[in-house]
């Protein structure tokens, strides 16, 4: 697509369209590791720290019941355990096992690459404002920490 047509693309049908392709990357990836993308968001959520149900279920946009059952079946698949939460006997927290930090820290990096390439016909400034506005517009929006930044830090807004 030439530079007058990416012009006339709207806002939404932008960030939509982009989506789309990073979801599908996102996918791919999962794929290729044997796992649903959710299962991936999982992980990759679950890589800094353990979480609770309820903040998991908030920060993956999940509802109990969807999120009982994707724990359950990564549980079954040996990648993340139940461990009793140490603020609140009554609840649990989800950690990853050492199979589940593994495979995170290997699907991570790789789905990283591959959503990074999708960049690579964009020069070293258009690469550097695009970053900044996509920054804005997730900060702004106070989105969830769902994928760290590759050196590993969750990000904050200046």
């Amino acid at each position: 697509m030439g530079e007058t047509e990416a012009g006339r693309m709207s806002v939404a049908t932008a960030l939509v369209r982009s989506s789309f392709l990073v979801n599908a990357v996102y996918a791919e990836s999962s794929r290729d590791y044997g796992l649903t993308p959710q299962q991936g968001q999982l992980l990759c959520v679950l890589m800094p720290q353990p979480y609770g149900m309820s903040e998991l279920g908030s920060v993956l946009g999940l509802a109990k019941s969807s999120l009982t059952g994707l724990v359950d079946r990564s549980a079954q698949r040996g990648l993340v355990r139940r461990e009793p939460d140490p603020e609140d006997a009554r609840a649990v927290r989800v950690a990853l096992t050492p199979e589940g930090a593994r495979l995170a820290e290997r699907f991570y990096a790789e789905t990283a690459r591959r959503v990074e390439r999708l960049a690579d016909g964009l020069d070293a400034p258009d690469l550097r404002t695009l970053t900044t506005l996509l920054a804005r517009v997730v900060f702004d929006n106070e989105v969830p920490v769902v994928f760290m930044e590759c050196d590993g830090t969750t990000s904050t807004p200046h």
